[in-house]
């Protein structure tokens, strides 16, 4: 996220929280040795702060992540979304992160449309508190607001997004302000010898439109069996797009996931998006025993939150230095 000289005591209370949660789950650490990622980089070792359980079971898995601003000092509050496909099913959910506790997790209602099916990707938009997109596997977009108890999100509107096919299956989706322009960027998977494709337009939420979208490919090269090469994305404040992959055996498991600086993106003075994808990803470390699906940067700090649905085995959530911020 962005760094600032002044903070409010808002932003100064969130950044506390995010260097007390660091500190607490390192000190459970332990030392992840990771293979080489098979494109001449040598092997990382990824320091590992304890995941943190957030549901058991295969409702309770996070595919989607933000951070929902307001925070205070000695916690932090994310919104997931979760993939549910059956009436009655969880979508959304509020976790509330404190260091040395259990995450409190609270469903929350769906208000406002018809509930989705497979939601995959999920973003705050930004300058907008409580506020957010949500994205399904099959391309509808939904912009919502939570209220101000934090015990519903209605929609505010709906959309598809450019180009959605019955062959694409969207897994990632970020927005970010360039050129004082909102962007968003989503992504569908890819899988095996198909690789992901990352789409990038801006996006007017007043009408739920884009404009003409670029696209570039993206390939994993790691995992490298059952492999989605794109399971989330999140935007840096300088355009920088970091990537997840994740390898899916089935719904217990074995998992895998990585993560890449995939490239960037920017829009020049014209309001012309572009899209810029490495040749070859930089690696940013491997986890193994976990399915990642979704990303988020906690405020004003490099810290990242990472958000596992391990099917089976349900959902969890890990706080990491670096990683996709």
């Amino acid at each position: 996220m962005r760094m600032i000289k002044s903070r409010s005591a808002a932003a100064a209370a969130a950044l506390a929280c995010t260097v007390s949660l660091v500190a607490a789950h390192s000190a459970t650490a332990r030392t992840a040795s990771t293979p080489a990622t098979g494109t001449g980089s040598p092997a990382t070792a990824v320091r590992t702060p304890a995941w943190q359980q957030v549901g058991d079971g295969i409702t309770s898995g996070v595919s989607g992540l933000a951070v929902v601003p307001g925070a205070r000092a000695g916690r932090t509050d994310l919104l997931v979304a979760r993939d549910n496909k059956e009436p009655g099913e969880n979508r959304l959910a509020t976790v509330r992160l404190r260091p040395g506790d259990r995450p409190q997790v609270r469903p929350l209602a769906w208000e406002g449309s018809e509930i989705p099916v497979d939601l995959e990707g999920l973003d705050a938009v930004p300058g907008r508190p409580g506020e957010f997109v949500a994205l399904a596997s099959d391309g509808t977009g939904y912009h919502l607001r939570l209220n101000a108890a934090r015990t519903a999100a209605r929609t505010l509107g709906t959309f598809t997004v450019p180009g959605a096919s019955e062959d694409d299956n969207y897994e990632g989706f970020a927005l970010t302000y360039r050129a004082h322009r909102l962007v968003a960027v989503w992504a569908d998977r890819g899988e095996g010898s198909r690789p992901g494709t990352l789409h990038a337009a801006r996006l007017d939420l007043a009408r739920h439109t884009f404009s003409a979208p670029v696209t570039a490919a993206f390939r994993a090269p790691y995992p490298a069996e059952h492999v989605r090469h794109i399971s989330d994305l999140t935007i840096g404040a300088d355009g920088a797009l970091k990537v997840s992959s994740a390898s899916d055996n089935g719904d217990d498991g074995p998992f895998d996931s990585a993560l890449y600086d995939a490239g960037t993106v920017s829009v020049d003075g014209r309001g012309t998006v572009r899209l810029s994808v490495r040749k070859t990803p930089k690696s940013l470390g491997r986890y193994p025993g976990h399915k990642i699906e979704a990303l988020a940067c906690l405020p004003h700090s490099r810290h990242g939150v990472l958000g596992t649905d391990d099917e089976n085995a349900g959902g969890a959530l890990r706080t990491v230095t670096g990683g996709p911020c």
